[in-house]
């Protein structure tokens, strides 16, 4: 029986991954891609190009809202055959016969983990550079002018409290990837002298792992704002951390990077104290991880309501798992709206749709089990 269950899963999760993809290419990429041929000259071919390589993104999203549809359509099938009312009668409980659907969810749940992680972000980062080059603005990986550098680190302000204050700040005008121009650097740091050092130039020294600083001054400012010295120089090495330097290669965006990535670009941001952005990254991270289990969450739903006595038809089925989709997916833009605004954590905003999805489900299978 969990073999024949399972096989009977199989065919409505592909209908549903088919459904759903196509649905959300065209949405979201299709109708774009048109306005850019028509309007901006991209070739058709290059169109087609990035079409296939945003098509794993929507067969991400569309793995979770397939559980759902596939568990909610064979188990109406076969409660609506009276299938189920024969298992139930040789004394087979509902909680078991759902197990097969919790196994294939666990199943898909790995899958798009693993899709998530090593094909989605590589192919989103390839679609935006074959757009970006096919329109004439060839994606730089650096930026080229106003990179800044800010770095705070806590002070006790009084006893038992502590406030992050500004110690270092860098500015560049400009970069052309090797060197930046019009270079300022304040440091905070030391508690009697800050120092302000302008020069024309400056680039990472590899070997050193510090900054040379070409022909410029070096400003000593006491706590009561007088000038202690002034040093003027051609060539002079500055210890600073290489983060100015990463911060003004390209970062790429949200959905063009996997969990390390975002990770290795969550602790180059903590450096520069900017919290919406490390608020954000944090919650875009743990979203990566919830998203795969969405999949049990919703197979559980579906093969609950399923499994109830009342008979229904594939249409209804389908239009119950839109509106639940609609909802997951409502649901969790709000909750990581609200973590990104500090309001609750990273954790509570990305996970809280999947926990309130699997107290539905197992809410629902106890009720149809008495």
């Amino acid at each position: 029986m969990d073999r024949y269950i399972m096989l009977e899963l199989v065919l409505p999760f592909l209908f549903g991954v088919g459904l759903f993809t196509s649905l959300g290419v065209s949405v979201g990429a299709v109708f774009d891609l048109i306005r850019r041929v028509t309007e901006s000259g991209l070739p058709i071919q290059l169109a087609l190009e990035i079409l296939l390589l945003n098509m794993p993104q929507f067969i991400a999203y569309s793995l979770p809202m397939s559980t759902l549809l596939a568990t909610l359509m064979t188990y109406s099938r076969l409660a609506a055959d009276s299938e189920l009312v024969a298992l139930r009668s040789c004394g087979v409980s509902v909680v078991r016969l759902v197990v097969p659907s919790i196994i294939l969810s666990l199943v898909i749940t790995a899958c798009t983990f693993a899709f998530n992680e090593m094909i989605v972000p590589a192919a989103n980062y390839q679609a935006a550079v074959t757009l970006e080059n096919a329109l004439n603005n060839d994606r730089l990986p650096f930026r080229e002018e106003n990179i800044v550098y800010q770095e705070y680190n806590p002070v006790q302000i009084e006893p038992g409290k502590r406030q992050n204050v500004l110690t270092r700040f860098f500015y560049a005008r400009e970069f052309d990837g090797e060197r930046m121009g019009g270079v300022t650097y304040l440091d905070l740091s030391r508690p009697d002298t800050s120092q302000i050092a302008i020069a024309q130039s400056a680039e990472w020294n590899l070997e050193s792992n510090v900054w040379d600083f070409y022909d410029g001054t070096i400003y000593l400012v006491s706590a009561d704002g007088r000038f202690r010295n002034i040093v003027t120089f051609e060539q002079q090495q500055i210890t600073l951390p290489r983060t100015p330097l990463d911060l003004a290669s390209r970062r790429r965006d949200y959905g063009e990077m996997n969990i390390l990535e975002s990770q290795e670009e969550l602790a180059l941001v903590e450096k520069t104290g900017d919290t919406d952005r490390i608020r954000k990254l944090r919650v875009r991270i743990q979203q990566k991880y919830s998203l795969p289990f969405a999949c049990i969450a919703l197979g559980l739903v579906g093969a609950s309501l399923g499994s109830r006595s009342s008979r229904t038809g594939r249409a209804t089925s389908f239009a119950i798992s839109v509106l639940m989709i609609f909802g997951y997916y409502l649901l969790a833009s709000i909750t990581g709206a609200i973590a990104q605004t500090g309001a609750i954590s990273p954790v509570l905003g990305a996970w809280l749709p999947n926990f309130l999805g699997i107290a539905v489900g197992i809410g629902l299978l106890l009720r149809f089990s008495r």
